[in-house]
């Protein structure tokens, strides 16, 4: 209901803007459930669910973190208004990822965490990822920002350890073939390139000369 009381408050094109991107965050669920429910993911469906859904975590994070730098480079207002959007995203498919572990992976059966975190430590990195995820999206709201004062950028900085922790998620997952896993650790590094103070002052004046060329 919230969500619905903001949007009654945007202007018709910024709602329909957000519809957008909500439905374009939920398609990618609701495909991996039809090929599921249809028994086109392969010979262990919930498999294919943990691990596309992690990966629809580490997506929803570069998309949330690109958002600044987009926005300073177009200064297009849209950019700025799904942010907290898909950051929620972000902690939701994170949510689902873990759930999927303990419903297909441990069959609820928590005996089985304590002998599954010696034998692969990366379920530790990512329950502090997904702990640091929850920090944020508790606090993402004016209420937290106005109580939290200058601490609320400190807090909300953890986000950067934050993609360095599903990094070495993914990697500890993923090494015997390491090929996507740099795909993803470029583009990371590409977007928190774009965080260092010199390039930030370099995105405004790189939008004036595009804006002269065109």
């Amino acid at each position: 209901m919230a969500i619905l009381n903001r949007l009654k408050t945007l202007p018709n094109r910024w709602q329909l803007w957000r519809l957008g991107v909500f439905l374009a965050a939920l398609a990618p669920l609701v495909i991996w459930g039809w090929q599921v429910a249809s028994n086109a993911a392969g010979p262990e469906p919930g498999r294919y669910l943990l691990l596309n859904i992690g990966l629809g975590a580490l997506w929803m994070l570069l998309l949330t973190l690109s958002l600044t730098p987009l926005s300073r480079l177009t200064r297009w207002k849209g950019f700025v208004l799904i942010r907290r959007q898909l950051g929620l995203w972000t902690l939701a498919y994170a949510t689902l990822h873990m759930l999927s572990y303990a419903l297909f992976i441990l069959g609820l059966d928590w005996g089985m965490l304590g002998s599954e975190l010696v034998k692969r430590p990366y379920i530790i990195v990512g329950t502090l990822a997904l702990s640091g995820l929850v920090a944020l999206g508790v606090t993402s709201n004016r209420w937290s920002m106005r109580r939290l004062g200058k601490r609320w950028k400190s807090l909300h900085r953890l986000v950067y350890g934050i993609l360095g922790l599903v990094l070495l998620h993914f990697f500890w997952i993923v090494r015997a073939d390491l090929g996507e896993w740099l795909l993803y650790a470029a583009i990371s590094a590409l977007i928190m390139a774009t965080r260092l103070p010199p390039v930030a002052r370099t995105l405004p004046r790189l939008r004036y000369r595009l804006g002269r060329a065109s």
